[in-house]
């Protein structure tokens, strides 16, 4: 009994002084040391994705001034003959730039990046990045019906994953797609001038069901400077514009028409999805047999679509199709005929080789889904209707229903359409389950 008191003293001073000694001066200055050189790794990833930003953004506007207003302009204005031999011709470029530039270099972009965010070995080789830019130019310059996004977000990726490759080995050891996701964000916010849907893409598009929210801090800060940057050399205006008198606003029978919508665009979002799926694999048939059978295949659309609207609506990433959804009354047929051709000439081209994104051809087919849909449920107010439908299938095809409503709002100026979007964007997701236009997204509880 006598010795109890004397051992606990003595394990009282032990833990007596283990604490003094845990709370010495020299782990303040450790803990301290650490807290600095967290503050200041942090200011350089900001710095970097800054920088990463501003040239991603720089030479996104190269790349939109050289495809959509020299080379793709001349196209759409020329002469019909033109537009039905342009898309195969660009094709066969596309093929051969990639095969001598980029090394034999695959057409995919927005896989690329998926690839090299979940995979840290993957590289992004700056052969491959100088043969698939080069064959981008071809392919959307000559009208193939893929979006500039793909390259653009690809682009970006792929200088930000080469700049943190030549960093100090302090920087290196840090996460690998730290500037890689920071590229791809700015890419998307440049092309779109929408500088949140950047961000929300890059983080979103990895996953299905999650982001990737250690990356939010750069993905916005490269996000705001590539914007920045794109519009000092061009505009601020929003993508898409609406006459003074289409404000924003909906009643409760079209939160209605949004599920439909909604439900109606991951059925085709997942018709899509398949579709896109076999062109991606045709791409592995010998370059002869793919690129003639796709170039006779764009061709009949050409002629198709120029016999039933007057109009080139096969050619380019889409933006005239969504003009000419808002120019007057359509027939419901010429509305399925238009989506069907627009599907189709999106993957005869991924199919043949190009080089391209799939986001805004999903956005097109939103787009006159939605339309469709509004001449039955309100025909009064097409503009609500079609915009439900771009943040609807292509929120279901490429698995983003945030990035899909921001989307909307961002590109539009029209915030007021976000609540009936998320409506939209909502019964999309539920309906469209575990498909998606990519096979390099992952599943929440998978590592990476």
């Amino acid at each position: 009994m006598l010795g109890f008191p004397s051992c606990h003293l003595d394990f009282g001073d032990v833990w007596g002084r283990r604490v003094m000694m845990g709370i010495s001066p020299s782990t303040f200055e450790l803990r301290t040391d650490e807290f600095r050189d967290l503050v200041r790794r942090s200011r350089e990833v900001v710095l970097l994705a800054a920088v990463t930003g501003a040239i991603t953004g720089l030479m996104v506007r190269f790349f939109e001034l050289v495809v959509s207003e020299f080379a793709f302009d001349v196209i759409l204005h020329g002469p019909i003959w033109l537009g039905a031999i342009a898309p195969g011709i660009g094709l066969l470029l596309s093929a051969i730039l990639l095969r001598t530039v980029g090394n034999s270099a695959s057409s995919a972009t927005t896989d690329e990046y998926l690839r090299a965010f979940h995979d840290p070995e993957y590289p992004l080789r700056p052969r491959a990045f100088l043969g698939r830019m080069a064959a981008a130019v071809t392919t959307l310059g000559s009208g193939g019906a893929l979006g500039l996004e793909g390259p653009s977000m690809y682009g970006g990726s792929a200088l930000g994953a080469m700049i943190q490759r030549r960093l100090p080995a302090a920087f290196r050891g840090a996460d690998h797609r730290t500037l890689l996701v920071s590229g791809a964000a700015a890419g998307v916010a440049a092309i779109f001038k929408a500088p949140a849907t950047g961000a929300i893409f890059a983080l979103e598009v990895p996953f299905r069901d999650q982001m990737a929210r250690r990356m939010l801090l750069p993905a916005l800060v490269a996000s705001a400077s590539g914007y920045l940057v794109f519009v000092a050399l061009s505009d601020t205006r929003p993508i898409f514009t609406f006459e003074s008198e289409t404000q924003a606003s909906f009643q409760y029978r079209d939160l209605a028409g949004a599920v439909l919508i909604g439900i109606t665009c991951a059925v085709g979002a997942r018709v899509f999805s398949r579709l896109i799926r076999f062109a991606k694999g045709f791409t592995l048939r010998p370059i002869a047999i793919r690129v003639v059978l796709s170039s006779i295949i764009l061709a009949l659309l050409f002629g198709i679509s120029r016999g039933l609207t007057g109009e080139s609506l096969s050619l380019g990433s889409g933006y005239e199709v969504i003009i000419w959804l808002g120019t007057d009354e359509h027939a419901l047929w010429l509305l399925a005929a238009v989506f069907v051709i627009r599907l189709l000439a999106t993957a005869a081209t991924l199919a043949g080789g190009g080089v391209g994104g799939l986001f805004i051809p999903l956005v097109v087919a939103g787009a006159i889904v939605g339309r469709s849909v509004g001449e039955i449920v309100n025909p009064l107010d097409p503009a609500l209707y079609v915009l439900l439908g771009v943040a609807a299938f292509l929120g279901a095809g490429y698995r983003v229903p945030l990035a899909a409503v921001m989307f909307v709002a961002e590109t539009t100026g029209q915030p007021g359409f976000i609540v009936p979007a998320l409506f939209a964007a909502v019964a999309a997701e539920l309906v469209m389950g575990e498909q998606s236009i990519t096979t390099f997204q992952r599943a929440p509880d998978r590592p990476g």
